[in-house]
């Protein structure tokens, strides 16, 4: 019998095969496969279906393998643990492959959508800019922690930590001024990258007709839009809006049990910067509903004098989930309320 499951486990240099047939018995099992021979190994196989874990290069694998004619299917790795761990101790590159092979076989198995290398460019300025912000914070609060040596207890605020740093350096001493006066310049650094890659983004959204669509939703700016776009695609693997925002993690958690529904808080589940872009967007829709008669803004402001501004803007989240897939997916079907 022919080899129709592959589960392939990645790594940096070593790889591993495990393969079964139609009936689940394994006929191909390769513990260790180097790096440069990975893809004379896969050319051999006859088409079938291939599947990995959504790591590192999986979508460059995943490219690569479906040019040779194979079915490529990429699981999130917290759907594969089970299938190892089931009946067995301990972890090793040939129990992960059989444990994705086993994955894969799965009739509710879901998958993760395969990236072409444009969505993958994209979303390199969206790492590149976040890691930016994140070392200009940490720098930030960097000068908090070492004034506060010298008695001087700064807000959270990054301008005012910006300008009373500078006020008060000529009354530090000699290395103190020193020191502190370097990182008030490596924030400025970072202010200027994070400056050019907000233009990149901007840029980006322009020349990209579904980036301009979604930026039709209120609360969805050129760096929210150009993420979806890279992120989602055209929406086609989500049935409907709300799976899509279930996906995000914009959902109550579920603890039912005997007949009694019981709903916790959002689950958090999905990818954490869609989310907390999403988030962001929500709030500043939001602080503008005002006095504003629109529809979204009257609803806005309804839920959070029910429910709360928290639920309230998790709320508004949740619908721009849904409405952006709505975009994505129906393209010029889709017309927004007015």
């Amino acid at each position: 019998m022919s080899i129709v499951f592959v589960g392939i486990d990645l790594a940096k240099n070593v790889f591993a095969l495990h393969g079964v047939n139609e009936l689940g018995k394994p006929v191909l099992i390769q513990p260790k496969v180097a790096r440069a021979r990975l893809m004379d190994v896969v050319a051999q196989l006859p088409a079938c279906t291939l599947a990995m874990e959504a790591c590192s290069g999986a979508h460059h694998w995943a490219r690569q393998f479906a040019a040779l004619g194979h079915t490529v299917r990429l699981i999130a790795p917290k759907f594969v643990t089970p299938y190892r761990m089931s009946g067995k101790r301990g972890k090793n590159d040939a129990a992960d492959a059989a444990a994705i092979c086993e994955a894969v076989q799965r009739p509710a198995m879901r998958f993760v959508p395969v990236k072409s290398a444009d969505q993958q460019a994209r979303l390199t300025l969206h790492r590149t800019r976040q890691g930016f912000i994140e070392q200009r914070t940490a720098t930030i609060n960097r000068i908090r922690g070492l004034l506060s040596e010298f008695g001087l207890v700064l807000p959270l605020k990054a301008d005012t930590v910006r300008r009373q740093a500078a006020a008060c350096l000529e009354d530090l001493p000699s290395w103190a001024n020193l020191s502190i006066g370097d990182l008030l310049s490596e924030v400025h650094r970072l202010d200027e990258r994070i400056s050019q890659y907000d233009r990149h983004l901007a840029q980006m959204a322009r020349e990209d007709a579904r980036a301009r669509a979604l930026m039709r939703l209120s609360g969805v700016g050129e760096t929210t839009a150009t993420a979806l776009s890279a992120t989602v695609g055209n929406g086609h693997e989500f049935r409907c809006g709300r799976q899509f925002a279930a996906w995000l993690g914009l959902v109550p958690g579920q603890y039912s049990s005997g007949g009694k529904a019981r709903l916790g808080r959002i689950t958090k589940a999905g990818d954490s910067y869609l989310r907390s872009l999403l988030i962001m967007g929500a709030r500043a829709v939001l602080a503008a509903a005002g006095e504003k008669t629109d529809r979204l803004s009257r609803w806005a402001r309804s839920v959070a004098e029910r429910r709360g501004y928290w639920k309230a803007v998790v709320a508004i989240a949740a619908k721009n989930a849904r409405m952006a897939w709505a975009v994505l997916a129906r393209g010029d079907a889709f017309k927004l309320p007015a």
